[in-house]
């Protein structure tokens, strides 16, 4: 990521190509976690992955690929356009942030990606993972399956969990963007401009992704299970939730997932911004 101000267009490409290629790559962690936040007993990552490919085969690991893969490109883009955008008006005359400011800019992009595009998307991605495990699944595909939630919960049904996605996405980006920005800076110390390699970025993407992972999987937890097909009729709200998984599940049950999560955002964080850097490197080339 530049010190100076980027082009909007070019920050969007950039960030839908991110997130779609970190999805695709990375979807079968991110199905393995989800599977394992529902209610009741759940099984191990390892259980999770035999059980899927002995009953739905190879492509099985990618049940509601198709509705994040869009989504996570759809909210990539908004993410790092935004992000850049509250960069510039807060960094400094030497390009540079504060910690603080960071946080701010990462909280406003994480706050806009949440509304825009990742809690229609993860809903769709969790009602369809959860469906594909029943003997007779309603849904026939990604199409069907979002015809089917509008008809029988409304709009709603595709926003169901908006609060903890907001509480999530914007920790997510907060921490992410503030580790990230920190420790690239770090590594260039007085040259700003310096480019750092890709095996660098890919790397400090990494360690950003493994610090997120643990500061926002609550929030996490609670989304998947206010995003579930049961949670109409289980929960009042976001905090009744959280209630009811303190409570009857235990205080480690908030780290549920952590495991398969932990793979996919360290995979993602150096995927992501590994990408994110060498499309802007190709805009800046050619422009």
């Amino acid at each position: 990521m530049s010190n100076k101000k980027e082009n909007p267009l070019h920050s969007l490409v950039a960030g839908a190509s991110a997130g779609a290629v970190e999805a695709l790559v990375t979807y079968p962690s991110d199905y393995v976690k989800t599977r394992s936040q529902f209610g009741g007993v759940s099984d191990g990552p390892i259980a999770v992955i035999k059980d899927t490919l002995r009953t739905k085969g190879f492509f099985g690991l990618y049940s509601g690929a198709t509705a994040l893969i869009i989504g996570n490109g759809a909210k990539s883009a908004v993410r790092f356009t935004t992000y850049d955008h509250i960069k510039s008006l807060l960094q400094d005359d030497k390009g540079k942030l504060t910690p603080f400011r960071n946080v701010l800019a990462g909280l406003g992009a994480g706050t806009c990606e949440a509304i825009i595009a990742v809690t229609p998307s993860e809903t769709i991605k969790t009602k369809m993972v959860q469906d594909a495990r029943r003997p007779d699944p309603q849904y026939r595909g990604l199409i069907h399956g979002v015809g089917q939630i509008i008809k029988t919960e409304g709009i709603q049904g595709v926003y169901r969990g908006l609060f903890p996605v907001i509480m999530k996405q914007g920790t997510n980006s907060a921490v992410r963007f503030t580790s990230y920005q920190t420790l690239k800076q770090f590594i260039q110390g007085d040259q700003p401009d310096k480019r750092l390699s890709s095996t660098a970025t890919f790397g400090i993407g990494a360690v950003a992704g493994l610090i997120t992972t643990y500061a926002s999987m609550p929030f996490d937890v609670i989304k998947t299970r206010m995003q579930s097909l049961e949670a109409k009729a289980n929960y009042r709200n976001s905090f009744h939730c959280a209630y009811r998984i303190f409570t009857e599940d235990g205080v480690l049950k908030f780290w549920a997932g952590t495991t398969p999560r932990l793979v996919r955002l360290v995979l993602a964080g150096g995927i992501q911004f590994t990408t994110y850097e060498f499309v802007m490197k190709v805009f800046r080339t050619i422009g």
